[in-house]
């Protein structure tokens, strides 16, 4: 659960982050301000992206055989 949590939060930052650079429009801060709650969705997003660097993906097992 927690590596989806991380992966959708990497791919919220991923989005936002292509967003600022095609057409500088900030979604995090447009939605909720520059303020305290933008920097924790920036903090969560940050953690996330450290998460998924050191575990890595797990692999999908078919038919009982890897």
């Amino acid at each position: 659960m927690i590596g989806l949590i991380a992966w959708i939060l990497v791919v919220i930052g991923g989005l936002n982050w292509g967003l600022v650079g095609v057409f500088s429009f900030n979604l995090v801060e447009a939605i909720f301000g520059a303020g305290v709650i933008s920097s924790i969705i920036y903090a969560l997003v940050g953690v996330s992206a450290v998460y998924m660097i050191f575990m890595p993906p797990k692999k999908k097992v078919r038919g009982g055989q890897m």
